[in-house]
Order: structure tokens, then sequence, then C-alpha cells
């Protein structure tokens, strides 16, 4: 497939890099991206007809938010080649109390590719067991939510009629609802 946008070869300039975040311009396209090639997970956990999600304060939307777990892959020093199953497992028990069987890659995504160059890796929670609170690390402040999937569409619709902001990947889950007659 050719490309046909005439920036696509030109050259990739760095304009900022902190830590986590890297601003780039390439031609005329200014965009964002994750420092050192960092990635994400981010996790569909379903226990017994519910859906786990997490709501936190997100300083760039300047409120609270309603997502699925999520959470960077080898984001710590010495875990650059950390598998996406690894860092789902281990970020489904710090959020929200549960761990999983197994974890089910279900591939690669872009949330908004006109603007940001991360991907995340969607899996899906199997066998789940609650185990503790959940809560995330101490810098985070989350509140865990079992939703009952029926409940999911009054229960995003209330959550956004208060004011609050919806992660676009709580769609996926909402998406008969959106494609039905």
């Amino acid at each position: 497939m050719s490309v046909s946008d005439p920036d696509a070869d030109l050259p990739e300039t760095i304009v900022w890099q902190g830590k986590f975040i890297t601003t780039k311009v390439r031609g005329r396209w200014e965009y964002v991206g994750r420092a050192r090639n960092i990635r994400a997970a981010a996790i569909i956990a379903i226990d017994d007809g519910h859906i786990l999600l997490v709501e936190q304060y997100r300083i760039p939307l300047g409120k609270r938010s309603l997502e699925i777990p999520a959470g960077l892959i080898g984001d710590d020093d010495g875990m650059e080649g950390e598998a996406p199953e690894t860092a789902a497992m281990r970020e489904l028990e710090e959020e929200t109390g549960y761990i999983a069987e197994r974890m089910e890659n279900l591939g690669e995504y872009y949330s908004s590719p006109g603007m940001v160059s991360e991907s995340f890796t969607l899996l899906r929670a199997h066998g789940l067991t609650k185990v503790g609170e959940g809560g995330g690390t101490d810098s985070e402040d989350i509140i865990v939510h079992r939703v009952k999937l029926a409940d999911l569409p009054q229960f995003v619709a209330d959550w956004r009629k208060a004011g609050h902001a919806v992660d676009v990947r709580l769609a996926i889950l909402m998406a008969q609802e959106f494609l039905g007659e």
C-alpha cells in the first residue's frame, strides 16, 4: 500500500522529551508518544456477568475518568522487555484487587492515531479471583467499580451526566448498544 501523505517520508524531530512523554514533529504534523517505546496494557475483566472498571482523577482532563483497568508495560528500569500479559496481570491486581488465571491477548490498538503514536495491547482476563481491595499504588487514587454488564450503558450515561470523563475503550463494551437497531 502506498502512502499518500507528502509528510510521510520527512524526518521525525523530537521537540521535547520527558520521563514518559515525547513531543514530535514530522512535516506539518505535531504529535506525542511514549518515551522509551513504552506501551500500555488495557484489560477487559469480566467477573460473573460484571465488568471491573476503575475511576481516577486524570490531570490532563481536569476530572475523574471511568476506565477499564490499564497500565504501562516496561516502564520500570530493567523491565524494558516486559510482556503485555505480565504487565496486565500486575496492573489488574494493583488497580482492582483481582488476579486472573490467564490473560488473552486481543491485539494492539491505537486510541487517537491523529495525535498520539502510543499503542495499547488489549487483553481479556479469564478466571478472576478477588484477593484484595485494589486502589492502585500509593501515588494513585483509584476507586473500583464492579458493574453488571446489562447496567453498563446506564452507568456510563449517569457518569457522563455527572460531568465525569469516560475512556473510549468503554465503547468496546457497549458496541451492541451502539450498533443495535
